[in-house]
């Protein structure tokens, strides 16, 4: 069965291009070995709930695609149900470039990315925005203006092997206190080693 993300990302010319760089082979991009689908499972369900941020696109009606970045607590962005995400639009700079592209064309792409354990997700789907005088998120700085929701078309994990490593405030904290504590256990390891072999030491 085509991966659903095959079947929008593989346009003719794409597959021009696959072909004539030798991995024009559609079955290799179809195996089992591949993840991707369109219907959001566990992994994906909880990798989306972890994030605090993503990077999303959409296109205007003059065709330039238009990307941003869309930031907030981990679990803004919500896992409605298994075909379903949506999030609540902060209010930012006041352009409304993405919502108003989306007024013409509802497809959005977004990435969501994990720079700490090295994964990246994307999804494609179908947005429509719901204007909303009183959301539950934002704060009084950044009030939320309307709810997103995306109904997913695609989804695929994409290769891990050019992603930089990068650790979040948080992240960082939590890798040092565990090597801090690591290196007090070592401490503590190597001096009652150096007493039990110290000269006069009972054996």
């Amino acid at each position: 069965m085509a991966l659903a993300f095959a079947d929008i990302a593989f346009t003719p010319a794409v597959r021009d291009r696959q072909d004539r760089h030798g991995s024009g082979r559609y079955a290799k991009f179809l195996s089992d070995t591949r993840q991707g689908g369109d219907r959001l499972g566990d992994a994906e369900r909880a990798f989306v709930s972890e994030r605090d941020g993503f990077y999303q696109a959409t296109v205007s009606e003059t065709g330039w695609p238009y990307v941003q970045f869309r930031g907030g607590p981990p679990g803004f962005l919500r896992v409605i149900d298994d075909r379903t995400i949506a999030y609540a639009d902060l209010r930012g700079n006041r352009q409304y470039i993405s919502v108003g592209n989306l007024d013409r064309d509802d497809r959005v792409s977004l990435i969501l990315m994990d720079y700490a354990g090295a994964r990246r997700l994307k999804i494609w789907g179908h947005a429509t925005t719901f204007e909303a005088a009183s959301i539950d998120a934002g704060s009084a700085d950044a009030p939320a203006e309307r709810v997103v929701m995306i109904h997913v078309a695609a989804f695929d994990w994409n290769c891990p092997r050019h992603i930089p490593r990068r650790f979040t405030t948080e992240e960082a904290h939590s890798e040092i206190a565990a090597l801090s504590r690591e290196n007090a256990a070592l401490r503590a390891e190597t001096t009652a080693l150096r007493r039990a072999m110290a000269p006069g030491t009972p054996a």
